[in-house]
């Protein structure tokens, strides 16, 4: 059985994954700001050039999650191995 408790600990409370979900939030809210973006309309901020940079873009989740380097999360995609 997956130990949720122990994946929060090990990953998502370190000060890096902290600060990257900061940024993601702050980029997103940016955006949102502008009415490019709304909650729950389907769209995903893309960073074009990591997740640190101000270069960002909307495209749909579909398109964002599972891109074709990243293999496997997408329909048709073959897992790197």
């Amino acid at each position: 059985m997956r130990d949720y408790k122990k994946e929060y600990k090990k990953f998502q409370s370190s000060e890096k994954s902290k600060k990257d979900r900061a940024a993601r939030n702050r980029a997103r809210r940016r955006l949102a700001r502008k009415g490019m973006v709304t909650k729950g309309d389907g769209m995903d901020v893309h960073h074009t050039k990591g997740i640190n940079s101000k270069e960002v873009k909307v495209i749909r989740k579909s398109k964002n999650r599972g891109m074709p380097g990243e293999g496997g999360r997408r329909r048709g995609v073959k897992k790197n191995r």
